[in-house]
C-alpha cells in the first residue's frame, strides 16, 4: 500500500494535529516505512499456528483461590480514632444540601 501527501494530511486532520508542510513530507516517508513493515510480517506463513497471547507458554502463577477467615468488626476498627456504629467515623468534608 503506498500513502499519498494528501493522504498524510488527511489523517493528520482526522486526529486534529497540525502539520506544517515538512512534517507532512517526513510523515509521509515514516508512514510508509510503518505500512511497508505490516505488509511484510502479514506475508508470514499462519496457516496452522495457533493463536496466543504472549510468544513465552506461561501459566497463572497465582495461589488456589480459597476462602479464609477475615478481621471482625472489632478488630478491623480495634485502631480506628474514632468509631461509630461498626464503622469509621471520619469528618465530614462536604456540606449537606
Amino acid at each position: 500500500m503506498s500513502l499519498t501527501r494528501d493522504d498524510v494530511a488527511h489523517l493528520a486532520s482526522l486526529a486534529r494535529i497540525d502539520l506544517s508542510e515538512a512534517e507532512l513530507d517526513r510523515m509521509l516517508g515514516e508512514l510508509t516505512v510503518i505500512l511497508d513493515a505490516v505488509a511484510l510480517v502479514q506475508q508470514a506463513p499462519t496457516d496452522g499456528v495457533e493463536p496466543m497471547s504472549h510468544p513465552l507458554p506461561l501459566t497463572n502463577v497465582t495461589r488456589p483461590d480459597v476462602p479464609r477467615p477475615g478481621l471482625t468488626a472489632e478488630e478491623a476498627l480495634s485502631g480506628a480514632p474514632e468509631q461509630e456504629q461498626q464503622r469509621f467515623l471520619v469528618p465530614r468534608i462536604l456540606a449537606e444540601d
